[in-house]
């Protein structure tokens, strides 16, 4: 072993985000068989050179892992704040161990991966069976989980599906500065109305609009990345939109205005750019290539773009502000009902995607999008439905442990343990979690009828951690307090659907009853077999070890 590499190791000893770095590495093949890596607001995502190679559920077990997800990538679930920080940590390990560093799979790991590949399916319990059944552990509800993200990912590699995944990519990386200036956005906007320190909000308004300004630019650079372009090609594409000097050009016959088609502007830009910038790879020779190519494809793209793009996309953008206000003018509760209640579908069906680049279009017009806070209420109604499933299987202590552990992340608006862990699986109470974010959404779609818009500063959070980035057409204390009333709606509608709805009465039999490894524990005081409970009057069975820090818990996508 290396000086170096002995001293990186020493020096992260005392680092807990190099530690559970250090942890996932050997789980998921090792250095050599991860190809890339990044990370969103909650997941670390990773692309695999051999999927095989990765024990499930070792990893799951980790007490820092949430759950993982199986989508383009492989996503070890790490929540908000945490994941930032081990995935550095994460890429800095992989580059240290060099090539041919993946670990061998071991027989377990074979096993393991053959498990996740091909989950059994449970077998149909006999009505002339003698036994009991036993419960469903969250071992089990995880596989089932597993098993429907498996057949979710089958169904979502459609053309539509992959495409507007690849759009989620260009907006995804955004999403930090987007928050980042929307909080200082709503400091200064504190400060202002409070009129505290007037030497300094001129300051915090252009930390907050200098992102947003030249949002366009970035999702250019993003868009000819996500396409094979050359980054700074489709950036230099995009920046045509926001340039000042845009209104002196007309289209249309109209003069143009700097932002004009906003993100939507900028995304095609960068996207003909590419393609141009790959026609003439194709044509131009080398020789000239390097002064040939990029000169084609700015002069091309960035006429199309002021004479065609920067009009189109803006009254596709204005449209879509228009529609979102006339929805919710209109609608108010019912039109808020059915956002709540349908966003977790559309996220199971792999459509919200293609909500993303409509919040970013809604911040770039208004400053903030009302359509979020209403699709946030899904998480809220998951919340009431996993407080209900805690009560209501009081001998089930393995999906209870997996509830505890979960519970916080999901006030937080982290929901994809709570979705493939619990809810989803069972069934029923994934319904009732939907009918919780229904009434949560009619409730903040009402006010917005009745006078007050609750909107979002910036994309991805939800649950409590939107409260500093909530902003309205009022002060922020109405804003909140209407925010919060669609929080509590969705808790208690998401709570009382699923504890007197969530489970038929053979649901409730079957996961109260011992579990397999319960009924076969011997009484500690005589040292015989426990007699199967009868008529419930049997004291509760000892707790069922299970994985610690949630191991067991799957992932999802809420935002």
């Amino acid at each position: 072993m290396s000086t170096d590499s002995t001293k990186d190791r020493a020096e992260g000893s005392g680092n807990p985000h190099r530690r559970i770095a250090e942890a996932i590495l050997p789980l998921v093949g090792g250095a050599a068989n991860v190809t890339s890596v990044t990370h969103c607001m909650t997941r670390m995502r990773l692309a695999l050179a051999d999927r095989s190679l990765v024990q499930d559920k070792a990893l799951k077990a980790l007490p820092d892992v949430m759950g993982v997800v199986e989508d383009d990538t492989y996503q070890i679930v790490l929540g908000p704040g945490k994941v930032a920080r081990v995935t550095p940590e994460f890429e800095a390990l992989t580059r240290q161990a060099g090539p041919g560093a993946a670990a061998q799979p071991s027989n377990a790991s074979k096993a393991n991966a053959s498990d996740a590949a091909t989950p059994e399916a449970p077998e149909a319990a006999s009505p002339d069976a003698a036994a009991p059944a036993a419960a469903k552990t969250a071992d089990d509800l995880a596989a089932e989980g597993a098993a429907l993200r498996a057949a979710r990912k089958e169904k979502n590699a459609t053309p539509v599906k992959l495409m507007l995944r690849r759009i989620a990519n260009i907006f995804v990386p955004l999403i930090p500065a987007l928050i980042g200036c929307g909080i200082v956005a709503g400091i200064n906007g504190l400060f202002t109305n409070a009129g505290w320190l007037p030497s300094l909000t001129p300051a915090l308004a252009a930390i907050a609009s200098g992102f947003m300004s030249l949002i366009a630019v970035f999702v250019g650079i993003n868009t000819a990345r996500e396409f094979g372009g050359t980054p700074v090609l489709g950036g230099a594409a995009a920046a045509v939109i926001v340039f000042p000097g845009v209104a002196d050009v007309s289209a249309f016959g109209e003069k143009l205005a700097p932002g004009q088609g906003g993100v939507l502007g900028a995304l095609f830009a960068a996207l003909l750019a590419v393609y141009v910038e790959k026609g003439c790879r194709r044509v131009v020779p080398s020789a000239v290539d390097v002064l040939v190519t990029p000169t084609l494809t700015v002069l091309v793209s960035g006429l199309v773009t002021l004479f065609g793009l920067m009009f189109v996309c803006g009254e596709i953008a204005t449209g879509i502000g228009h529609l979102a206000d006339w929805l919710l003018d209109h609608g108010g509760a019912a039109a808020g009902f059915v956002l709540g209640g349908l966003f977790l579908p559309l996220v199971m069906l792999g459509l919200h995607q293609a909500l993303i680049p409509i919040h970013t279009t809604l911040i770039d017009q208004s400053g903030y999008t009302v359509l979020l806070p209403i699709l946030a209420m899904a998480g809220a109604g998951q919340v009431g439905a996993a407080v209900a499933i805690y009560l209501r299987l009081h001998r089930n202590t393995s999906i209870r442990k997996t509830i505890r552990s979960a519970l916080p992340a999901g006030f937080l608006g982290v929901g994809e343990p709570l979705i493939y862990g619990v809810s989803l699986p069972l069934g029923r109470p994934f319904i009732t979690a939907c009918v919780g974010g229904a009434f949560g959404g009619g409730v903040v779609g009402l006010f917005y009828q009745l006078g007050t818009s609750v909107g979002s500063t910036a994309i991805g959070p939800s649950g409590w951690a939107l409260f500093p980035l909530l902003k309205g057409n009022h002060g922020l204390g109405a804003i909140a307090a209407i925010y919060g009333l669609g929080l509590a709606a969705g808790y208690l509608a998401g709570f009382v659907a699923t504890y007197f709805f969530g489970f038929s009465k053979q649901m409730l039999a079957d996961l109260n009853a011992p579990s397999e490894s319960e009924a076969a524990e011997p009484d500690t005081a005589t040292g015989s077999s426990p007699e199967p409970p009868a008529g419930g009057t049997a004291p509760d069975p000892a707790p069922a070890p299970a994985p610690a820090g949630g191991g067991s818990l799957g992932g999802g996508s809420l935002v």
